[in-house]
């Protein structure tokens, strides 16, 4: 979950397994550097981008002909040996020796005469008049700013028919040597440490990278343009860190402008960032800064970038791949411009295709046996008495519920959930009599919307729910109340005092009515307890209690028998911008501004489990409907789905181009819609960890999602005052979920999702910010009018 300090391992720098000039070894930090912190869970430690993360075996060097070095490299050589020796790592002496084909007694020999070894002008251009001694103080220097900060890799090239090696020396470890080919010589990668401080030189190496990937084929050039935001960011921040104002500013102006549109708003808080004092207190940046953002790329595209900037010894950009950037690397074509767009996006690039491989048990749980009663009437009326009603064959469709376990359901025992009471045992049947009713719905038999209007509703409507039945619904309000409306002609009552309670008869048949108090009898309720307003609120599905969360960074729970607080959940610090009950009750699940979401029980005061890991506000939450895992939308414009049982993070998708505020699961638990600021909604198949879909024809912010009942349809409402219905058996019958697009991690999109679109409904002024289909899959939305 958070990110743990590591034990010091041994850092040995890797050859590439595709062969090519390996990158060099990262530079040593200096005291002006940033401090490093550890890797997030999941990320890669060492080896090039090109590894994908993991660990290569280290690849042989040929056995090249028993040349004897260059005398410019021999000296060098010697140079290098004698430090090891000195600093008694004969182990590493040893190896190196091997591969250079030098003897002991040479090293010896030229540790004793009295100049030492020279060392030749570096390629940076510098001439070192000093001789050896000069670059051996300039290795034992690396070697003990290398120790504070980690490990230091000495490189070492010999002629061009020998091998070279690179030594890797861990602090307070004598490290083994692994061989690696074409190692540029140490003078030229200790150069490279001197120019890493160079201000002057960021716009050159970024202008130039711009100028060498707008030159690149077309196929490649889709790719490698993601490389601009992070090096863009990456570049500004160590510019601010070291204190180059002024040459930040100017990066910052002259190349801004190249980024995607959907960056705007990061560029904005970038902009603010001027001062190193000012990167402190920024949470955004600094996670930016340790997390590694994660780019998709093909290996021809990623070869193609290799090779430029070994060409051009473009250290600085590529140290910055190396330490910031995580590269996944996929074989086959590149992607598309268009395929490239509706993936990226987030504040950490894309998802990890490893993010999205854990098994996920998807399918769901099998339903209690439960008879309904033959002895019923019906409630038409259209059977005659003494004869039993005919029960009416139960239609299969793509969302209902089997009998039979379903091959892809989690073990009906993988999480403790609550038993079944005789209330929620009737509710059942009557459930099941509604579904007998229920229209099935289909293109050319869309429902009918019924829309609540929330009219004066001058303290600011923040959240809306509906109870399963639709017989309750629950504003939550800026002046910190929460509204209960009953919406059938019964009316909301509260149980009577305890002093009243004593004389009821409790054997009686209609005890459950007695209890209530007439005299409490009205259309809406008003609880009062929060202290900011209410931002998200949640009735439990047996319709006894009321969840609700507020700016105050509580949890409350309240009763809807006698309409009063029952327990206050304190974990949160912050506001609280959702919470939502699980489908069989006990649990709930909340997120907030601290990024954390967090699951409850309702007869716990501490949560069960925190899953941590997205980088900014949770914005929304749902559970799936098998109650086994969570669905957390967050403002880092991500989207990460939960096992409740470990808590771990089993799914990650990124697509979004803003901060999300809506999910919602298809009902036999198999995808996921999620709906943004952006305006787009997109779909995803939960077990293969692919988007399958993308709706777009909302003008702003989609605020609420739900699908039929039977799953056929899916509803959407936004802030642009409408309700659009699609099509979701068209877009989930088309599905080829291959083993090629599974492996690659993304699909063909259909160009245009119009024809999904079966029909818009405009509100007069309304932002629609909830919607709920009936059990006879009427749709019922609600919002608050806003005159103009």
């Amino acid at each position: 979950m958070a990110a743990l300090p590591e034990e010091p391992a041994e850092v040995v720098v890797k050859p590439d397994p595709e062969g090519g000039v390996p990158p060099q070894p990262p530079p040593v930090p200096s005291p002006a550097a940033p401090p490093t912190t550890a890797p997030a869970e999941g990320e890669a430690v060492a080896g090039t981008p090109g590894s994908g993360g993991e660990a290569a075996p280290p690849k042989p060097a040929p056995p090249g002909p028993a040349a004897s070095p260059a005398p410019t490299d021999r000296q060098t050589l010697l140079a290098v040996l004698q430090f090891l020796r000195r600093n008694n790592l004969h182990e590493s002496e040893d190896i190196l020796r091997r591969e250079a084909r030098l003897l002991g007694e040479e090293v010896a020999a030229a540790a004793l005469s009295p100049s030492g070894p020279g060392a030749q002008g570096t390629p940076g251009g510098e001439t070192d008049a000093a001789g050896g001694e000069a670059l051996l103080s300039r290795v034992a220097a690396a070697a003990a700013s290398g120790a504070a900060g980690g490990s230091v890799a000495v490189g070492a090239a010999a002629a061009p028919g020998a091998a070279a090696a690179v030594v890797a020396v861990p602090p307070g470890k004598v490290g083994g040597g692994v061989p690696v080919e074409d190692q540029p010589d140490v003078s030229a990668v200790l150069s490279a440490y001197k120019q890493q401080g160079d201000p002057a030189l960021y716009e050159e190496y970024y202008s130039g990278l711009k100028h060498f990937i707008e030159c690149a084929l077309d196929c490649h050039r889709a790719e490698l343009s993601q490389l601009f935001y992070p090096l863009f960011v990456h570049m500004y921040l160590e510019l601010v860190y070291n204190q180059h104002e002024n040459e930040a500013k100017s990066f910052f102006e002259k190349f801004h402008g190249d980024q995607e549109c959907y960056y705007q708003d990061d560029l904005r808080v970038l902009s603010s960032l001027t001062k190193k004092e000012h990167m402190k207190g920024n949470e955004t940046m600094l996670d930016f800064r340790t997390s590694k953002f994660v780019l998709r790329i093909s290996r021809d595209s990623y070869q193609l970038l290799k090779r430029h900037l070994q060409e051009k010894q473009n250290n600085q950009i590529w140290n910055i791949v190396q330490e910031h950037l995580y590269i996944d690397i996929f074989d086959g074509m590149p992607r598309s411009k268009q395929q490239i767009d509706a993936m990226v996006g987030s504040l950490a690039g894309e998802a990890k295709r490893e993010a999205n491989k854990a098994k996920v048990f998807f399918g769901l749980l099998k339903e209690p046996e439960i008879e309904v009663p033959l002895d019923d009437e019906d409630e038409e009326g259209e059977n005659e008495e003494g004869k039993p009603k005919k029960k009416k064959p139960k239609r299969e469709s793509m969302g209902s519920k089997s009998k039979k376990q379903d091959p892809n359901a989690p073990p009906q025992t993988r999480i403790p959930l609550p038993e079944l009471k005789d209330s929620d045992k009737l509710d059942k049947i009557m459930n099941m009599k509604e579904a007998t009713k229920r229209v099935r719905l289909a293109p050319e038999c869309l429902p009918s919307i019924c829309f609540y209007t929330f009219l004066n509703a001058y303290q600011g409507l923040t959240a809306v729910d509906v109870t399963d039945d639709s017989s309750m619904i629950v504003g939550g309000f800026a002046d910190s109340t929460v509204r209960v409306w009953s919406v059938t002609p019964k009316k909301l009552r509260s149980v009577k005092s305890a002093a009243d309670l004593s004389l009821i008869d409790k054997e009686s048949d209609d005890v459950l009515e007695r209890i209530m108090d007439e005299k409490t009898a009205s259309e809406l309720k008003i609880l009062y307890g929060h202290s900011g307003p209410v931002y998200g609120t949640s009735f439990s599905p047996d319709r006894n209690y009321l969840l609700s969360c507020s700016e105050d960074g509580t949890v409350r729970l309240w009763s809807l028998q006698t309409f009063t607080c029952l327990v206050g959940y304190k974990g949160h610090n912050y506001p609280v911008w959702d919470t939502q009950f699980s489908p069989y009750g006990y649990y709930f699940v909340s997120g907030g501004h601290d990024r954390v979401a967090r699951l409850w029980a309702t007869d716990h005061y501490q949560p069960l489990r925190i899953f941590a890991g997205h980088l900014a506000d949770v914005t929304c939450t749902r559970f799936h409907p098998n109650s086994n895992y969570i669905a957390t939308g967050s403002a880092d414009r991500t989207v990460r789905l939960w096992d409740v049982l470990n808590g771990n993070c089993v799914r990650i998708f990124t697509g979004h181009k803003g901060p999300i505020h809506s999910l919602a699961f298809s009902p036999n638990g198999r995808f996921l819609a999620t709906g943004a600021t952006d305006g787009r909604v997109l779909l995803w198949d939960i077990g293969h960890g692919l988007m399958v879909g993308e709706l777009k024809g909302h003008t702003d912010t989609v605020y609420a999602l739900r699908f039929s009942r039977d799953g056929e349809i899916l509803a959407s409402g936004s802030m642009d005052n409408t309700v659009r219905l699609w099509d979701a058996v068209k877009v989930f019958e088309d599905l080829e979920t291959d083993d090629f697009t599974t492996a690659t991690g993304h699909i063909n999109l259909p160009e245009n999702s119009q024809d999904l679109l079966l029909g818009t409904y405009m509100t007069k002024s309304t932002p629609v910010i909830h919607i709920h289909f009936t059990r006879r899959n009427l749709l019922l939305a609600s919002g608050a009018y806003s005159p103009q």
